[in-house]
């Protein structure tokens, strides 16, 4: 499976959105408080180009916000 990681905070819905969809379809994942972590808040923009969150990485694919169908197609979950 390739790496998966999230960027985000606290108090970010759609954060916490796409960290139950990766609990309920069992996707480890790395995660990084950009709120609090200023090494992976810069790393996070310069690979978005943006300060908004939730920022997905899944391989060398990048996601900003909570897209499940682009979720789905880039860790093959189907239904």
């Amino acid at each position: 499976m390739k790496p998966v990681a999230i960027y985000t905070t606290p108090t970010c819905h759609f954060c916490n959105l796409a960290k139950e969809f990766f609990a309920e379809h069992n996707v480890q994942y790395s995660t990084y408080d950009v709120s609090v972590d200023m090494a992976k808040r810069t790393e996070m923009v310069t690979k978005s180009g943006q300060m908004g969150v939730p920022v997905i990485t899944i391989g060398n694919d990048l996601i900003v916000g909570f897209n499940e169908p682009r979720i789905r197609e880039l860790l093959g979950i189907t239904g």
